[in-house]
């Protein structure tokens, strides 16, 4: 994912140090170039090796250590970076970083550095909360610095409260977001429903399907890495929803329907991954006497038709792409929804396909089209969200 940039880590004295081994470890398997600096200070917490080791770049601490086969002095590392990380950022760090100085390795490089920059502070919560250091944040905000916050828990003084780093996956979501994608959607905003919803019956029970939300994350996702502004319409899902999207939980078909219907005319594509209830149930007893599950009748209503309502509304220029699930008949099942729901592109897949289907984290996808069907071959719902991406750009 990452082949061909570079990230360049800086550590500072902190003892949260040791999680970014583990970041850089996992930036390397993602086949980055990883170019660790560290303060003098952060050598008492971490050694340097660990780093080498890791990367297989020297770490570079001093600004005239020469003690290297090639140029990386603080100007050429700065010319080759495609993002800087700051993690974990002390208090020390931060104060010269938004006061011009640069007095050793990881500060010059810094300074010199066109690319993004990203600042994780980590420290006691009563210094972070420092007047001083509080200014000196919003210092390096106003000049473009992306600041991730500290999260609240147990600190090494063994104070609770906020202070402390991100987890390592956090710190890499940042770095992904930042160089994985050409922002080829920036400007845009997207729209993606995702999960299952649930039409209650009683207090306890409740109409669904199997839907587990992993595609339309996937989607969602995808679209927020390519730089697009995404909103995501989640019902029930098995996933947590994707950093860096807007979400609105919703439950009920009726729910989701209100949450779309009040976006879309903001939306440039909207994508309808979500598998909605068809029926609400109405719960009617024979019995005057006593509510039993004996006496119980339950009717059926038809839900409204999301995609159908999105299609007839569609504004001059706005996307529509919807997902269709089939068991038989699949490409002609899913053609006539194209026509029928008014939509740009359909998405099909089969439920007695190996490999396809809910709940997994693979899919078979047909993009259909009024240009024609495009078959994609099993592959990884992240990819197909990418794929179904493409397509959509070329409408």
């Amino acid at each position: 994912m990452l082949k061909g940039k570079t990230v360049v880590l800086g550590v500072t004295g902190s003892i949260a140090a040791y999680k970014i081994a583990n970041l850089a470890r996992m930036l390397t398997k993602l086949h980055c170039d990883v170019q660790v600096l560290m303060t003098q200070n952060a050598t008492q917490f971490i050694n340097p090796i660990t780093f080498e080791t890791i990367t297989q770049n020297k770490c570079l601490i001093d600004t005239f250590d020469r003690n290297f086969q090639y140029s990386v002095e603080h100007v050429a590392l700065a010319k080759k970076a495609d993002v800087v990380m700051i993690a974990p950022s002390s208090a020390n760090v931060i104060g010269k970083i938004a006061n011009g100085i640069a007095d050793d390795m990881l500060t010059t490089t810094v300074m010199a550095c066109p690319c993004k920059k990203i600042i994780s502070p980590a420290m006691n919560h009563n210094m972070l909360h420092n007047p001083i250091v509080q200014h000196n944040i919003e210092k390096l905000r106003h000049f473009g610095y992306e600041i991730i916050e500290p999260v609240n828990g147990m600190l090494a003084n063994r104070d609770i409260g906020d202070g402390k780093l991100p987890d390592e996956q956090t710190l890499l979501e940042y770095i992904i977001r930042e160089i994985a994608y050409e922002k080829d959607l920036s400007g845009k905003k997207v729209l993606v429903t995702a999960g299952a919803t649930r039409e209650k019956i009683d207090p306890v029970r409740f109409i669904t399907n199997h839907s587990s939300g992993k595609m339309g994350c996937a989607l969602a996702k995808a679209a927020m890495l390519r730089g697009a502004e995404v909103t995501l319409v989640c019902a029930h899902m098995d996933i947590k929803p994707p950093m860096f999207v807007k979400t609105v939980h919703v439950t009920s078909a009726e729910d989701m329907f209100n949450a779309v219907t009040a976006l879309a005319d903001e939306q440039d594509i909207i994508i309808k991954a979500a598998a909605v209830s068809d029926y609400t149930p109405a719960v009617t007893y024979d019995s005057k006497v006593k509510k039993s599950d004996d006496d119980m009748k339950i009717e059926l209503k038809r839900t409204q038709d999301i995609l159908k309502y999105l299609g007839e509304h569609k504004l001059p220029g706005q996307i529509l792409c919807g997902f269709s699930m089939e068991t038989d008949n699949v490409l002609e099942n899913s053609a006539k929804k194209l026509e029928s729901k008014h939509c740009d592109m359909i998405c099909a897949n089969s439920l007695s396909a190996e490999g396809s289907g809910f709940g997994g984290d693979t899919n078979i996808i047909t993009m259909i089209t009024k240009g024609g069907c495009e078959q994609l071959d099993i592959m990884s719902k992240d990819d197909a969200a990418h794929k179904i991406i493409d397509k959509l750009k070329t409408l």
